[in-house]
């Protein structure tokens, strides 16, 4: 299969899978939009809330990534600075949902 099919596919995967996490994300933020800084950090702490949370920056990041990846595909001529940049892009693709999440799981009530 050619790389940029693959792109193509993961980035229409990564898509679908992006869109319920965004809408029960969107749902929870407007319902804690007037709470108290105990009761978000209480929705940031629970279980199934940080699993969810983790899911849905880790989706995020993979599709921004591929997309921001495209664009370089598109409009940077030259191959050495495209790659440098791709290789960049991935690089901050991984450092900061890593570190996200690693403050998002020290989080304590």
């Amino acid at each position: 299969m050619i790389n940029a099919t693959k792109k193509w596919i993961f980035l229409k995967i990564s898509s679908v899978i992006l869109v319920p996490f965004m809408l029960w994300f969107l749902f929870n933020l407007v319902n804690f939009y007037n709470k108290p800084y105990e009761k978000v950090l209480l929705f940031f702490t629970s279980q199934p809330s940080k699993f969810l949370f983790s899911l849905f920056i880790i989706s995020a990041y993979f599709y921004s990534a591929l997309s921001i990846s495209e664009v370089f595909e598109d409009y940077i001529g030259n191959d050495k600075l495209k790659n440098v940049a791709n290789k960049l892009l991935f690089l901050f693709a991984i450092i900061i949902p890593i570190s996200t999440l690693l403050m998002l799981f020290k989080l304590t009530i």
